[in-house]
C-alpha cells in the first residue's frame, strides 16, 4: 500500500478517508485496517489509501483522478448533513452529475425520523444523480456508489456494516476465492539464519508470496513464516518447508507460542 503523490496514479483499490477531525488527530481512523482486513481474506490488498481535509477542491481533485484511473474506492466521512460534510457535492462535482434529491434515500430519512428529518437531516438524501443506495443496518441512511466509488458513513459502526454489504453484493466476485494465506511459528530462530532457505522457497514456488514476520520481545525472539498465495500450493510449499526446517533441528509450532 503507498500514499498518494500529487498527480499520481489511482487505479486499483483505494481508500479516501474525509475529515479535518482525522488530520488534526482528535479521531483515529479505523476505516483503513477495516478495508485491509477483509480484503486479505480476498487475496487483495488496498493498493493506495489517503486522508483528506474537508476541503472541497482537494476532494473534487483526488476522486476525479481515481474515477478517471477505473479504481476501485471505498470513500468515509462527509456525507452528513452539516457545513462540513462535503463528500456529497463533492462527489456530485467530480462526477459531472447535478446533486438532486433521493426520493428511496428521502423516504428512509422520513421513515428513521419522522417530522425531524425536516429541514436538515432530508439534506442527506440530496445525492448525484444516478446514485446506487448502500443500505446502512444502523441508522437507515444510506451511503451511496458511483461507478466503483462506494461512498460511506465516517462512523466505523455504520460504516463497516455497509462496507460488509458491499463485499458480500456489488463487489462479491472481487479478489480470488482459492486464496490462502498459512503460517508456523519459530522460537528464538533469527531471520537471518533464514534467508537461504527463504530464497529457495521463493525460487521453487514463484506464484506464492513469503511472509517472515518477527516479533520482538524482552523475554524471547518470535518469528512468523508462511506464505499467501493459491490453496493447493501453499498447502504444497508449508509441507516443504516444515520438512526443511525439521531437517535443521529447529522446532515448528503450529500456533503462536504462548
Amino acid at each position: 500500500m503507498t500514499m498518494v503523490e500529487a498527480g499520481g496514479p489511482l487505479a486499483g483499490i483505494g481508500v479516501l478517508v474525509i475529515g479535518d477531525e482525522i488530520l488534526s488527530g482528535r479521531r483515529q481512523d479505523r476505516h483503513l485496517a477495516a478495508v485491509t482486513e477483509r480484503l486479505a481474506a480476498r487475496g487483495l490488498v488496498v493498493d493506495w489509501a489517503q486522508f483528506l481535509p474537508d476541503r472541497e477542491v482537494t476532494i473534487v481533485d483526488l476522486l476525479r483522478r481515481s474515477r478517471a484511473d477505473g479504481a476501485t474506492v471505498f470513500c468515509f466521512g462527509g456525507i452528513g448533513a452539516t457545513p462540513d460534510d462535503l463528500t456529497r457535492v463533492c462527489a456530485a462535482s467530480a462526477f459531472g452529475r447535478p446533486l438532486v434529491r433521493h426520493p428511496e434515500a428521502a423516504a428512509l430519512i422520513e421513515a428513521q425520523f419522522g417530522e425531524s428529518a425536516y429541514p436538515k437531516r432530508i439534506l442527506m438524501a440530496d445525492l448525484p444523480e444516478g446514485a446506487e443506495l448502500v443500505p446502512n443496518p444502523v441508522n437507515r441512511v444510506p451511503g451511496f456508489a458511483l461507478d466503483r466509488h462506494f461512498f460511506l458513513p465516517g462512523f466505523p459502526e455504520m460504516a463497516h456494516a455497509m462496507l460488509d454489504h458491499i463485499l458480500a453484493g456489488p463487489l462479491a466476485g472481487l479478489g480470488d476465492a482459492s486464496y490462502v494465506e498459512q503460517s508456523l511459528w519459530l522460537v528464538d530462530t533469527p531471520e537471518s539464519e533464514l534467508i537461504d532457505l527463504m530464497e529457495a522457497f521463493c525460487a521453487a514456488h514463484p506464484t506464492l508470496r513469503l511472509f517472515s514476520l518477527p516479533v520482538l520481545s524482552t523475554e524471547r525472539r518470535l518469528l512468523e513464516l508462511g506464505f499467501k498465495g493459491e490453496r493447493s500450493e501453499v498447502g504444497r510449499a508449508m509441507i516443504a518447508l516444515v520438512a526443511a526446517l525439521n531437517a535443521r533441528e529447529i522446532t515448528v509450532h503450529s500456533q503462536r507460542p504462548a
